[in-house]
């Protein structure tokens, strides 16, 4: 269903267009499910989609491709990139209050470098709370989506109730509590609009063309995983997005990456709880250590 727009204002995105299809029921559980349900290590196949799908705003977009700071370049250092990241969102969800504060003081610093100069077509701030809210929502997005592939789709209050434990993914960083939508109908609003400010120029696409090619990793890697990971790359992304990222995906892609998820919910059964979420108990301790010694976060 499209929804009627104001006079003089293109129809308002639908959720349809802004997220992907979720085959599946999810099976009733004797508690609710929460955001840390969804630490297990296929939410890294996800990794790379997000990124583009945050990179879709022209924001972080440019603040990536005319990035200075090279010892953060996710082209530049792929694994020291993936780490850090994980380990942000370990403590997001994992950390205690003071953790959080901790690492978000060592994300500050590397934030402060990251303006743009003087007559840039787009002008961003790492400090910007809204741009900062559209890149914590899109990780919200990874984590629901990969959760619900793995489990089937939720209802109306099993989404609530794992939404409701998700706003540490933008508090830890500058975004206050009452920037996150209250509710799970709030927030679908919120990103059906934000999604509308997707903007990718030339820079931005050969980017994330490069990005989707995983040209950051060695030769030999491609190889062995390349064609896996473009697929699950594109499939990840919802059609709005690909639509704007000129990705292609069919009908028959998307059945292919619907039988593979269901393939792999059903072999991630048998691994147990503490198996399938040890890498965010490992970064934890990698992160709690490196408090203790004084060692850089990032």
């Amino acid at each position: 269903m499209v929804v009627a727009p104001e006079p003089g204002r293109p129809p308002r995105l639908t959720l349809a267009q802004t997220r992907i299809p979720i085959p599946g029921i999810h099976r009733e559980t004797k508690r609710l499910p929460r955001l840390q349900d969804a630490l297990d290590f296929w939410q890294f196949s996800g990794a790379a989609a997000n990124v583009a799908m945050q990179m879709g705003r022209p924001e972080v977009g440019r603040s990536i491709v005319e990035s200075t700071v090279e010892s953060g370049a996710l082209m530049a250092h792929p694994w020291k990139r993936l780490r850090t990241t994980a380990s942000y969102l370990a403590v997001a969800i994992l950390g205690t209050p003071e953790e959080k504060a901790i690492y978000r003081e060592a994300v500050n610093v590397a934030h402060r470098q990251v303006r743009s100069r003087p007559g840039a077509k787009v002008k961003y701030n790492a400090f910007d709370r809204n741009v900062q809210m559209w890149v914590a929502a899109c990780l919200f997005i990874g984590f629901e989506d990969t959760y619900q592939l793995l489990n089937g789709k939720m209802n109306p209050e099993q989404a609530e109730a794992f939404y409701r434990s998700s706003s540490t993914l933008g508090t830890t960083l500058q975004v206050r509590e009452d920037m996150w939508p209250a509710t799970r109908v709030e927030f679908d609003e919120y990103w059906n609009d934000a999604c509308a400010r997707l903007a990718v120029d030339e820079d931005v696409r050969a980017y994330l063309d490069d990005l989707l090619h995983l040209r950051m990793i060695h030769w030999y890697l491609r190889v062995i995983f390349g064609g896996l990971l473009r697929f699950l790359t594109a499939g990840y992304l919802p059609p709005y997005f690909r639509e704007r990222m000129g990705v292609e995906w069919s009908a028959a892609d998307q059945r292919r990456f619907e039988h593979l998820f269901v393939f792999v919910a059903f072999v991630n059964r048998f691994f147990p709880r503490f198996l399938r979420a040890g890498g965010s108990a490992t970064l934890m301790k990698d992160v709690r250590r490196r408090i203790r010694t004084q060692r850089a976060l990032l």
